[in-house]
């Protein structure tokens, strides 16, 4: 009996598995694979007579290409474009763009560098932590959290002591935890910034024992150059910069005076007025990351956060899980930080001590959109869900 049903296959990896499922020959399995992937990219800002060139040659390889109405009568004089049609198609266009004018060639070398960004077998599989080796793609990894903050939003003040930071740390580690995740300073919304000396007063003691008594990376939560700089000293394997690089301008060089230190960029702003808001988040992640390359931290040594909970709305949080997927077009490991947030008191209007719950659903859906790291409290619960969901979503 005849049976029809639907496909998903998000990247190379996976059409070549179907393919051969059917028994596709080898060669059949080459010539067919990229026809097999659909992507649907869109590029800002191109020039009008660049985008009825750009329109023109992805039609002709039998893809298509949505453009202003008013690039038809050249009465605008740019337009943001969207591309559709397989990988195949992508890569003829991408060949004729090398050879035409007005940033097309430009555009090709974009275009080639966004669909290897968003083929997963194309990652590559480890970052390198002063030593400690975490395992990327093939299993989520799980960072936790160490607030020794009087005021964090969640737990400020249940781990402000030296012996009591140490051992919840310790615990995280036995439950699961891959890193530990140091914060001397609370970033929920009107907390009152904490001086440089207070900071690394909270922060170097906690970090001074847990490089000696675990066996796990340890981060250090901070915009601050300075406390990296110490806090690199004292062995930290990390640097988590909440502001991306973007409230002081020489954490970027204090980072990249270290070969094997990991850097997360993380989006955050004053505010939440967006014009087009993936577009200014992706926008603002990007220049971080241009930031840190040009000061000399390596491009293997980036991983991106989008920033839940910051300079976001609950609906514009909702909206940046929903869409998560797409921070995968930069080619960077993504961190995902959602445990305990308004977005989900909001959402299921409870207080901030019940929401293992709404934590535990957004960590599996972001583990579904291809998210790398997360970044939570509740570790032994949320081991589980990591480990039931990449079990799901991480198959050979």
């Amino acid at each position: 009996m005849l049976r029809v049903r639907a496909i998903q296959i998000d990247d190379a990896a996976q059409a070549k598995k179907e393919l051969a499922l059917i028994g596709a020959d080898a060669p059949g399995i080459s010539i067919m694979t990229a026809k097999a992937v659909h992507r649907v990219i869109k590029v800002e800002n191109v020039p009008t007579r660049a985008a009825v060139i750009l329109k023109q040659e992805m039609l002709s390889k039998g893809g298509e290409a949505a453009v202003s109405r008013g690039v038809g009568n050249f009465s605008v004089d740019k337009t943001d474009v969207l591309l559709m049609g397989t990988v195949k198609q992508f890569n003829r266009l991408i060949a004729k763009l090398k050879a035409q004018p007005f940033g097309l060639a430009k555009l090709a070398d974009l275009l080639c560098q966004t669909l290897n960004n968003l083929d997963t077998s194309c990652r590559k599989s480890g970052l390198n932590c002063r030593g400690y080796q975490i395992p990327l793609g093939q299993r989520t990894i799980i960072m936790g959290i160490l607030n020794v903050t009087p005021d964090s939003f969640s737990d400020g003040g249940k781990f402000f002591d030296l012996d009591t930071a140490v051992k919840h740390a310790l615990e995280m580690v036995e439950q699961g935890a891959d890193i530990i995740d140091i914060g001397g300073e609370s970033t929920r919304p009107a907390a009152v910034p904490v001086s440089l000396e207070e900071e690394l007063d909270r922060v170097l003691p906690v970090l001074k024992r847990l490089v000696k008594e675990t066996d796990v990376p340890v981060s250090v939560d901070t915009y601050k150059a300075e406390v990296a700089r110490q806090a690199l000293i004292e062995g930290a394997h990390i640097i988590n910069d909440v502001w991306g690089l973007k409230a002081d301008p020489e954490m970027a060089k204090v980072v990249a005076g270290y070969d094997d230190v990991p850097l997360i960029l993380m989006h955050n702003q004053k505010g939440t007025e967006y014009n087009s808001m993936m577009d200014d988040i992706l926008g603002s992640l990007k220049e971080s990351v241009d930031k840190a390359l040009a000061a000399g931290v390596k491009r293997e040594n980036i991983i991106l956060d989008p920033g839940i909970g910051f300079g976001k709305d609950t609906d514009q949080n909702l909206e940046v899980m929903h869409r998560l997927w797409e921070f995968k077009t930069l080619g960077y490991p993504i961190l995902l930080g959602t445990s305990r947030k308004s977005m989900i008191g909001n959402t299921l209007n409870l207080p901030v001590t019940e929401r293992v719950e709404g934590t535990a659903a957004t960590v599996a859906f972001g583990i579904a959109q291809g998210v790398d790291i997360v970044r939570v409290h509740d570790i032994k619960e949320m081991v589980r869900v990591v480990r039931m969901t990449d079990a799901m979503v991480r198959r050979p």
